[in-house]
């Protein structure tokens, strides 16, 4: 059979010419091989009412294995003129005849040289597409960024607001008078911190000795 992949063919149909024939000739000889057992059961039961027949069933089966095959191979011989005949004037699409779905082509004709310059333009256009993508997810994590560190200057004036309130309450108005204020108490608290820390080692000490 013929190997020709006939892809316009198998476009139009929905399958391809060989796929086909190769059915048509399946077909065929499963047809035949159907018909000879038919024609040898009839055979047989002919030959069973002719009791004095010197013929066997094992000799009526060589027959129908021997004309089997010559049907086969004859069969062979009328498909390969059939199967010209299929191709050239049935499943054939002639070079001249375009499918509607091509139809563009022949409206819009591309040369190979205009199709590797469009191929290169999709692929420059991929890749301008990847780097603005990359370049707008490295803004959005920046506006993050931006959000986190406005979150936290918000409470750190948050917390200088209140801390201005509490030096006012204390009479203390001026911002530097009050972190002067602060920064003395804060000494005055660690040196505390400090003695009690001292006291508490001594009273360790004597504890072990006792």
């Amino acid at each position: 059979m013929s190997v020709d992949p006939r892809a316009y063919e198998a476009q139009f149909f929905g399958f391809t010419p060989q796929t086909c024939l190769l059915r048509i000739y399946i077909a065929f000889q499963d047809y035949l091989f159907e018909i000879m057992l038919v024609v040898e059961s009839v055979i047989l039961k002919k030959l069973e009412r002719l009791p004095d027949s010197k013929i066997t069933p094992f000799q009526i089966r060589k027959s129908t294995e021997k004309f089997l095959l010559f049907m086969r191979q004859q069969f062979d011989k009328l498909f390969g003129t059939m199967e010209k005949v299929l191709l050239q004037l049935v499943l054939n699409i002639p070079k001249n005849v375009l499918l509607p779905e091509d139809k563009a082509h022949e409206q819009y004709p591309y040369s190979k040289e205009q199709f590797q310059a469009l191929q290169e333009e999709i692929k420059q256009l991929q890749q301008q597409y990847r780097a603005e993508a990359a370049a707008g997810q490295a803004l959005r994590a920046e506006l993050e960024e931006q959000k986190a560190v406005r979150a936290e200057l918000e409470k750190i004036l948050q917390w200088f607001d209140g801390l201005e309130n509490v030096c006012r309450e204390h009479g203390t108005g001026d911002f530097k008078e009050s972190f002067a204020f602060l920064t003395q108490n804060s000494k005055k608290l660690r040196d505390v911190l400090k003695d009690v820390e001292e006291k508490n080692k001594k009273m360790k000490k004597c504890g072990q000795l006792l």
